[in-house]
């Protein structure tokens, strides 16, 4: 990565307070995993936002699946918030692949066209929460 760049895990006060600076619904605070500084010193994952900051939001898909060339064979969830999101910030969005098996340790960032582009299938699939 970049020197002057940083990331940062978020809690949840942080996630709020991104959302706020981006003029972000809060349906989204779920929809990002890290948050990718551009020249920004991180204290203890705390966000502190100001005017002029440049952050883009990285969503991580993993794998233990050994890729040859990942992120070619990734199979992998997505959610329609963080579709949504990709759709609203742009370039300003990536999702982050990677690979965790020994013989393929790497990482990919892409953005969202930039993904769509390499989709072979998709299928939707419903999640449902009965009540008690």
């Amino acid at each position: 990565m970049d020197q002057g760049l940083s990331l940062v895990h978020p809690d949840s006060n942080s996630r709020k307070s991104v959302l706020e600076f981006l003029g972000l619904e809060n349906r989204f605070r779920r929809s990002f995993d890290l948050i990718l500084f551009h020249a920004h010193q991180a204290k203890n994952d705390v966000v502190e936002l100001k005017e002029g900051d440049s952050i883009t939001l990285i969503e991580l898909k993993t794998t233990k699946k050994y890729l040859s060339d990942n992120p070619r064979g990734f199979f992998f969830g997505v959610t329609e918030n963080e579709l949504d999101l990709a759709r609203l910030l742009g370039d300003q969005f990536r999702f982050c692949f990677v690979s965790l098996h020994p013989d393929s340790l790497s990482y990919v960032m892409l953005t969202l066209p930039e993904m769509e582009g390499l989709i072979k299938s998709k299928r939707t699939q419903y999640q449902v929460n009965l009540i008690k």
